[in-house]
């Protein structure tokens, strides 16, 4: 059947008449703390949920030496991420990732961070700039440091140390019903473009954040009253449709799977997280750092994880490194040779007992300057404890101070 194409409007439209019908426009605003949240928590989505095709970066004269060569040959200064080459937030700490709910996730995600990014052009806009005039609410000047340097020396013997001091931990073993807590000092980069066009590296100021999770990883509870987007009761991290566990969306039961022999940990992490990141290497030291931040593993599997990592090439040790709570250590540590930030495992000096991470920025990248610490963590306590937004005997159950 031939149908007949429908005839358009021939008179024109009465624009005039349309805007006096109509309200007005309105005038979106988010504040700087709501979009840095939302940005933070949606593109940590989408980071988890997808892959990284892009082609492996060459490494640059500022990242850490392989372990054949003698020492880290950066010039030195400029964490955490993750987190703006790559933002600051796609490397922040966040809970495991369901990846039952991935199709979904990505799209929603994605459409969300490019409304937020619209409304970031008129938030705080001076004289139509599109520019914000003042720093996000609530951060402060990112600090910069001068940089140790990292070196293969002293590697292998710091491994054996932590190694060993994380196989004799005695931590406890959840029972049914029962969450594994882990409460942090954390502080992750904020970016911010100045009326004048530069850029300025700030970032939040440090303040606690709160995991609790079942063992299965099917419920859990967050709690970061700092964060807008985070409800200062905090929000739910259950999984109702549950999943299967990778490296990338891992729980407590599964952690208990895996092998703790250092070279077996290896060839499945190099296997699973393969096309994923910035290159083979950096992905394996990446996926080791989050098994190891926000978790509470196992000890002869964080034996084994300390042992595969000292296997990756660029791998270096750090003399004095500092986490978010102000406690020196030694540091394993690596450089990203895609954006030049450096992500480092602190260790106390005396115990070899995990402490934190520090990130910073080892050459001039993005607007960040050399030397800028882009994320600190530390933690400060990891419990079994009977109920969710319940804290070990001491901390008391009152919402942490912001």
């Amino acid at each position: 059947m031939i149908r007949t194409p429908r005839r358009r409007r021939e008179e024109p439209l009465d624009h005039a008449e349309l805007a006096r019908l109509l309200p007005a426009p309105g005038d979106p605003e988010l504040s700087s703390d709501r979009l840095n949240g939302l940005e933070e928590h949606l593109m940590t989505e989408i980071r988890n949920l997808t892959s990284d095709t892009a082609p492996d970066a060459s490494p640059h004269t500022a990242s850490d030496t392989s372990p054949h060569t003698a020492s880290d040959t950066s010039p030195g200064a400029s964490t955490g991420a993750p987190p703006v080459g790559a933002p600051a937030w796609s490397r922040a700490p966040r809970p495991a990732r369901r990846p039952g709910r991935r199709p979904v996730l990505v799209g929603v995600a994605a459409a969300l961070v490019l409304a937020a990014a619209g409304v970031a052009g008129l938030a705080g806009s001076s004289g139509g700039s599109g520019r914000a005039v003042a720093p996000p609410t609530g951060a402060v000047p990112a600090p910069v440091v001068q940089v140790v340097r990292g070196s293969t020396a002293g590697l292998a013997g710091a491994v054996d140390e932590i190694s060993g001091a994380a196989a004799r931990a005695e931590l406890p073993e959840p029972g049914p019903g029962q969450f594994l807590y882990v409460r942090s000092e954390v502080s992750w980069l904020v970016s911010w473009e100045g009326a004048d066009g530069k850029n300025r590296s700030y970032v939040d100021e440090i303040h606690p954040r709160e995991v609790w999770m079942s063992p299965d990883g099917d419920k859990g509870w967050l709690m970061e009253p700092y964060k807008e987007a985070v409800d200062r009761d905090g929000i739910t991290l259950d999984d109702p449709e549950g999943g299967v566990r990778t490296l990338n969306s891992p729980s407590y039961d599964y952690l208990r799977t895996l092998p703790t022999d250092p070279g077996l940990l290896l060839k499945k992490i190099y296997d699973e997280t393969g096309g994923m990141g910035n290159g083979p290497d950096q992905q394996a030291f990446s996926t080791i750092g989050d098994l190891l931040r926000e978790q509470v593993v196992p000890p002869k599997l964080a034996a084994g994880l300390y042992r595969a990592a000292a296997r990756i090439p660029g791998v270096v040790l750090v003399d004095d490194s500092v986490d978010a709570a102000g406690r020196h250590g030694v540091a394993i540590a690596r450089t990203d040779e895609a954006d030049g930030a450096r992500t480092e495992w602190i260790f106390d000096r005396e115990t070899y007992t995990y402490l934190g991470e520090r990130t910073v920025q080892m050459r001039d990248a993005e607007g960040i300057e050399a030397g800028t610490v882009r994320g600190r963590t530390a933690v400060t306590d990891r419990a079994v404890v009977d109920a969710v937004k319940q804290r070990p005997a001491g901390l008391g159950d009152a919402p942490p101070s912001a």
